[in-house]
């Protein structure tokens, strides 16, 4: 009983801010509406909107990146 008990130990996850600026949701960029803050982007990014896939049990990612083996 006393491995379920509540632990009262407080981990601090640190985040990264993204940098750059969000795109206005009335004049989104073409292709992926994240490219531009997204480390990650590649030139197809730029013109080809991601399409929604789930990659894991209830787990969805929008991103081109899911496409690479």
């Amino acid at each position: 009983m006393l491995a379920e008990a509540p632990k009262l130990e407080v981990r601090k996850k640190t985040y990264v801010a993204i940098s750059g600026e969000i795109p206005s949701p009335l004049d989104p960029p073409p292709g992926c509406h994240f490219h531009p803050r997204c480390p990650h982007a590649m030139p197809r990014c730029r013109v080809e909107s991601p399409a929604l896939k789930e990659i894991a049990p209830l787990r969805f990612s929008a991103c081109h990146l899911n496409d690479q083996p």
